[in-house]
């Protein structure tokens, strides 16, 4: 396969998105499941049990794939306990904790937002 010349077009405006801040931003807790997973762990430490029985349609490999991503991003602290049967558990990191308000926000945004474009079309007067 032949090398990506670093003066494309695709090369420059892939510098250009990693260097601004919203995707950097957006990259961190983009994923089907990540979201979800923030708004659970919001108030609460759980164990991977306790999050698979709140998302019964997630795998549990999606799962595990989504919070290896969510530590790798320093989204998710796991914490193991040397115990029979293993026990792990899963909290927010303080620059997980930071997200609250914003996702707040954009959670009252977009329900604003879908019922304003669920409505029926109002007759004109």
């Amino acid at each position: 396969m032949a090398a990506r010349k670093k003066n494309s077009t695709y090369s420059i405006n892939e510098k250009c998105i990693i260097e601004c801040d919203l995707t950097y931003a957006v990259n961190k807790i983009g994923g089907r499941w990540k979201l979800q997973i923030l708004d659970k762990l919001e108030h609460q430490t759980l164990r991977f049990s306790e999050l698979k029985r709140g998302f019964p349609h997630i795998t549990e490999r999606m799962l595990t794939l989504q919070l290896q991503a969510m530590e790798q991003d320093g989204l998710v602290k796991r914490t193991v306990y040397a115990e029979v049967p293993p026990k792990v558990e899963y909290t927010l990191t303080p620059m997980a904790l930071e997200l609250g308000p914003i996702l707040k926000q954009l959670s009252e945004w977009g329900g604003k937002q879908r019922r304003l474009t669920e409505q029926p079309d109002k007759p004109r007067a």
